[in-house]
């Protein structure tokens, strides 16, 4: 081989390397973008994780929020509820006993 013939089989070499050197550097660039994606993923699933418990607690709390609620609200009932016994009992031991002194007098 002569020295032109190595010379441009250097050129071609170098060529080829800067070709290489080229694509090593976009796979390096892919990878970095890869690894990035990939922690945002993790960062995002890392989030919604707590929004399920935010959520979960939330739930949890309008439960008790609306329980409390309902027996707030069916206090009135109850109360009406007693006072119409009292009524009609008191009505009926008032006629029972209007009946009573009436009939044995």
């Amino acid at each position: 081989m002569t020295e032109q013939e190595m010379a441009v089989k250097l050129a071609e070499y170098g060529k080829e390397i800067g070709s290489l050197k080229h694509r090593v550097d976009d796979l390096e660039e892919q990878t970095q973008v890869i690894q990035e994606l990939a922690l945002s993923v993790k960062e995002l699933a890392i989030n919604m994780q707590s929004m399920i418990k935010e959520q979960e607690r939330y739930r949890k709390t309008q439960e008790r929020i609306f329980s409390r609620i309902e027996v707030l609200e069916n206090e009135p009932a109850k109360h009406w509820n007693t006072l119409t016994t009292v009524i009609i009992t008191a009505l009926v031991s008032g006629l029972m006993g209007y009946i009573v002194t009436t009939i044995f007098k």
